[in-house]
């Protein structure tokens, strides 16, 4: 499989990488666009702080620059987060997009989108500060009407991040948990 991997607003650190050689592991093709140029943060204050100087557009257009000389391969789109963000709005705008495995985040969906039958897998702490319980809600919802076929995974007690090893959200079991499954839906499309 051909997966388009996006980092979060921690910017692209090792945890990213690392979650990209477990996937070569597995025998998928991956490729981790750096939307921030080389930048990494230490807080996700100063990540979204940088993602709003950059601006959403202009984030978007440098994730659609990165995945376009792929996209005919029919790819899958990933990502952490933010990424998971970005991730979703390429996959949902691209006929081609063979699945999109969402880690951690999600984002708004146009109402005229459709997705039919496009594999969705989302993984997400529970609770989430980020990814409340109402919003999940309505995102399920919307991407249903989408004609998605989407998955829902929810790890309790876990951080935001919590498949980084290196914050403190990090949870070891929650993570493998997560790795284990997204790995078996990989290999499903």
């Amino acid at each position: 499989m051909n997966i388009m991997l996006f980092h979060s607003t921690f910017g692209l650190r090792p945890a990213v990488l690392r979650a990209a050689d477990r996937l070569r592991s597995a025998g998928h093709e991956v490729w981790t666009p750096d939307l921030f140029e080389g930048r990494t943060f230490e807080s996700v204050e100063e990540g979204m702080e940088h993602k709003e100087k950059i601006g959403k557009e202009e984030l978007l257009k440098r994730a659609v620059l990165a995945a376009a000389p792929y996209s005919d391969r029919g790819l899958v789109y990933a990502g952490f987060s933010l990424g998971a963000s970005v991730a979703q709005t390429l996959a949902l705008g691209d006929d081609k997009a063979r699945g999109l495995l969402l880690l951690h985040g999600t984002s708004d969906i146009a109402p005229d989108v459709t997705a039919e039958d496009l594999p969705v897998q989302l993984h997400v702490a529970e609770p989430d500060p980020f990814e409340t319980d109402d919003w999940l809600s309505a995102w399920y919802l919307q991407m249903g009407r989408t004609g998605a076929d989407v998955e829902v995974y929810r790890y309790a007690g876990a951080g935001h991040l919590y498949t980084d090893p290196d914050l403190p959200d990090y949870d070891e079991e929650a993570a493998e948990a997560t790795w284990r499954v997204a790995l078996g839906f990989l290999e499903t499309l």
